[in-house]
C-alpha cells in the first residue's frame, strides 16, 4: 500500500510538472473569409464549417439537400486569429520551447506577429515550432487556410504525370473521404482541426507497447498461402468491421461518440476493427478505448484509391507523417497491423485506370515505380525502423475480387455481391483466407431519415434522398436484390425495414460461410461498422448511433462463435 501511495504521488508530481510546461492556445479565435472585414467567433479545435453554422452563416450541409449549397465554402480561403499573452511562469528562452499544431487541416500559411513560422501542407502531421518570435506582452497567431480543392487541381495541371484519381484528392495529404466516397458528401474541410499549444522541452518518444503477442502468419499451403493471426500462439478467427471517421466535421467525434460506438463494437464479439485508409489517423481516445475493450485494430496508413506523387517532396513530407504517427500510436497494444493503402494495388492491375485515365505505357512504368517507392520501400522501413516487432503489408487486398487467386491466397475484398449484382448465395461459395471488406447496404432507421428530412422526402425519388444516397446505383441496385430475395415493400417506411432485413440476410450468409470454413478462413471484417453521416451505406450503426437489423444479426453470429 505505501508503495502505491508513493507512486500516486509521484504521478500526481509528474501530471504538475507537465501542466506547468504547457499553454493551452485554443481560445479567444476569430475567423472571417479571407479579404473580408467582419471577424467571427471560432472554435477551435473546429473546422471552417461548423464554425460558420455555428454565426448562422451556412445551412447545416447535412439537412435535406443542404451540402450542394455550401460547395463555395471549400472553394474559399479563410483567416483565423487570436492573441495571447505569455504566461508568467513560461519561459520562452528555455532550450525546447515550441508552438505545437497538433493538426492543421490543410494548406495553411502561419504568422507570429505577422512573421511567417510555417508553411503547412498536411492534415496528419504535428507541426512544432520554435518560439524565437514570442515576445512578452501581447503576441498575436495568425493562420491563412488555402483551398485544397484548388490547390489539388493546380498540382494536377503542373504534373507531367496524369496520375489515376476521380478528382485530384491524392496531391493532398487530407483525409480523402471529405472529396466525396460512395458513402460521404463531398465537404472540403479546412481548420485548426486538433489542438493548439505552447510547450517546454521535448516530451520523451515512448517505445512501442508490449502487448500479447500478436503475429500475422502468412505461409505457404496445399490451398495457396494463409493470412491470419495468432494470439499468445494460438490462431485466432478475427470477427469484426471497417472503421470510418464518425463525422465529416472530425472535432465534432467527442469521447461519448467514440465510447458508444466502440461499446457496440465490444457488445457484438468483435475483437478486430480495420482503420479504413481515406479517412484519418483516430484519436488517441480512439486508441486508448481499443486497448482497454480488448479489439485489435489494422491499421490502414492514408491512402486509398488513387496513385500518389512520389517525387522527392512528396516522400519527405509522407516520411514526416508516417513518423509523427508511428511515434504517436506505437504505444498502444491493440495496434497489430500496419497496411500501406487501400486497393491501389487491386485498382492499378484490375480496374482499367490505364484506359480510364489514358496513362501511357512509360508513365505507367513510373507511376508504378512511385507506388513502388512509397509502399514497398519507404512505408516499411519506417514501421521496421518506429515500431519493430509489428507487422507490414503493402496493400488491402492482396489481390483482386476479379481473380480466382483471390480466395486462396492473402485477404480478400469481395465485391460480387452488390458491385457484381451476385445472387446472396454466392458467399457461400466465395470464401477467402481472411475477408477483410465485403458488405451489402440497407437505408438507416426512420427516425434518423426524420432528423435530417420533411415528409414530403420521404420517397427514394426525391432530390433529398437522392442526395443522401451517394453510390451511383445504389436505389436501382438494392431494389433489385429485394426482388431477387423475394423482399416485399409497399411504402418507403416499409422500404426501410426490408432494405436492412436484406442487409441482415447477406451477413448471416457470408458470416456463416466464413466462420464455418474448417479454419480457410481466418477472418471476417464487414464493410461498414459505421457512417460520418446521415446517409444509405453499407453501415450496421448509423451516424446517430442507431442499429440496423444488421448489427443484431451480425452480434448473434459473432457471440456464439
Amino acid at each position: 500500500m505505501k508503495l502505491i501511495n508513493i507512486g500516486f504521488i509521484i504521478l500526481l508530481f509528474f501530471i504538475g510538472e507537465v501542466q506547468a510546461k504547457k499553454q493551452d492556445l485554443n481560445q479567444g479565435w476569430r475567423f472571417r473569409k479571407l479579404g473580408e472585414k467582419v471577424w467571427y467567433p471560432a472554435t477551435v479545435p473546429g473546422t471552417v464549417h461548423t464554425d460558420l453554422m455555428q454565426n448562422g452563416l451556412i445551412p447545416d450541409p447535412f439537412y435535406r439537400d443542404n451540402e450542394s449549397k455550401v460547395q463555395w465554402v471549400g472553394e474559399a480561403d479563410w483567416e483565423y486569429q487570436m492573441d495571447f499573452y505569455l504566461r508568467p511562469d513560461f519561459k520562452i528562452n528555455d532550450p525546447g520551447a515550441y508552438l505545437c499544431f497538433e493538426g492543421i487541416d490543410t494548406y495553411c500559411d502561419v504568422y507570429l506577429n505577422q512573421q511567417l513560422i510555417l508553411s503547412a501542407n498536411n492534415m496528419f502531421r504535428t507541426y512544432k515550432i520554435d518560439v524565437n518570435g514570442i515576445r512578452p506582452g501581447k503576441n498575436t497567431l495568425q493562420m491563412v487556410f488555402h483551398s485544397a480543392q484548388r490547390i489539388s487541381d493546380s498540382l494536377s495541371a503542373l504534373s507531367k504525370l496524369k496520375r489515376p484519381c476521380e478528382n485530384n484528392r491524392n496531391y493532398t495529404r487530407k483525409a480523402q473521404y471529405h472529396f466525396g466516397w460512395d458513402w460521404a458528401p463531398r465537404l472540403i474541410t479546412c481548420g485548426i482541426w486538433r489542438s493548439v499549444s505552447l510547450v517546454y522541452g521535448e516530451t520523451p518518444k515512448a517505445p512501442p507497447s508490449k502487448q500479447d503477442q500478436v503475429e500475422l502468419i502468412q505461409q505457404k499451403d496445399s490451398i495457396g498461402q494463409s493470412f491470419y493471426f495468432k494470439v499468445n500462439g494460438v490462431p485466432t478467427f478475427m470477427k469484426g468491421a471497417n472503421w470510418v471517421p464518425a463525422d465529416v466535421f472530425l472535432p465534432r467525434i467527442t469521447h461519448d461518440k467514440y465510447r458508444m460506438l466502440l461499446t457496440a463494437a465490444k457488445e457484438a464479439g468483435f475483437n478486430m476493427l480495420r482503420v479504413w485508409g481515406g479517412g484519418i489517423y483516430e484519436d488517441d481516445y480512439f486508441y486508448d478505448l481499443c486497448d482497454s475493450l480488448g479489439i485489435y485494430i489494422w491499421q490502414d496508413f492514408m491512402f486509398a484509391g488513387a496513385m500518389y506523387p512520389g517525387d522527392d517532396v512528396s516522400l519527405e513530407n509522407i516520411k514526416q507523417e508516417a513518423i509523427d504517427n508511428l511515434l504517436r500510436l506505437r504505444t498502444h497494444p491493440c495496434i497489430v497491423l500496419w497496411c500501406g493503402n487501400n486497393e491501389i494495388d487491386e485498382a492499378w492491375h484490375n480496374w482499367g485506370w490505364q484506359k480510364q485515365f489514358s496513362v501511357s505505357s512509360a508513365d505507367s512504368t513510373l507511376l508504378w515505380q512511385e507506388y513502388q517507392s512509397i509502399f514497398h520501400e519507404l512505408l516499411p522501413s519506417l514501421v521496421k525502423q518506429y515500431d519493430p516487432g509489428r507487422p507490414y503489408v503493402t496493400t488491402s487486398p492482396q489481390i483482386g475480387w476479379g481473380r480466382k487467386e483471390s480466395m486462396h491466397s492473402g485477404d480478400s475484398h469481395y465485391w460480387g455481391m452488390w458491385w457484381g449484382m451476385q445472387p446472396l448465395g454466392i458467399m457461400k461459395e466465395k470464401v477467402p483466407r481472411f475477408m477483410s471488406e465485403y458488405g451489402m447496404q440497407a437505408l438507416p432507421d426512420m427516425k434518423t431519415m426524420q432528423e435530417f428530412a420533411l415528409p414530403e422526402d420521404m420517397d427514394t425519388s426525391s432530390v433529398v434522398m437522392k442526395a443522401h444516397q451517394k453510390h451511383p446505383t445504389g436505389y436501382k441496385t438494392l431494389s433489385a436484390y429485394l426482388e431477387m430475395e423475394q423482399i416485399p415493400a409497399n411504402s418507403f417506411e416499409s422500404y426501410i425495414r426490408a432494405t436492412q432485413i436484406l442487409q441482415a440476410r447477406a451477413m448471416e450468409t457470408a458470416i456463416n460461410a466464413q466462420l464455418h470454413s474448417n479454419g480457410r478462413c481466418m477472418g471476417s471484417l464487414l464493410w461498414q461498422f459505421n457512417d460520418c453521416w446521415p446517409v444509405s451505406s453499407w453501415s450496421i450503426i448509423d451516424y446517430y448511433g442507431r442499429k440496423k437489423l444488421g448489427y443484431e444479426k451480425v452480434k448473434s453470429l459473432y457471440l456464439k462463435r
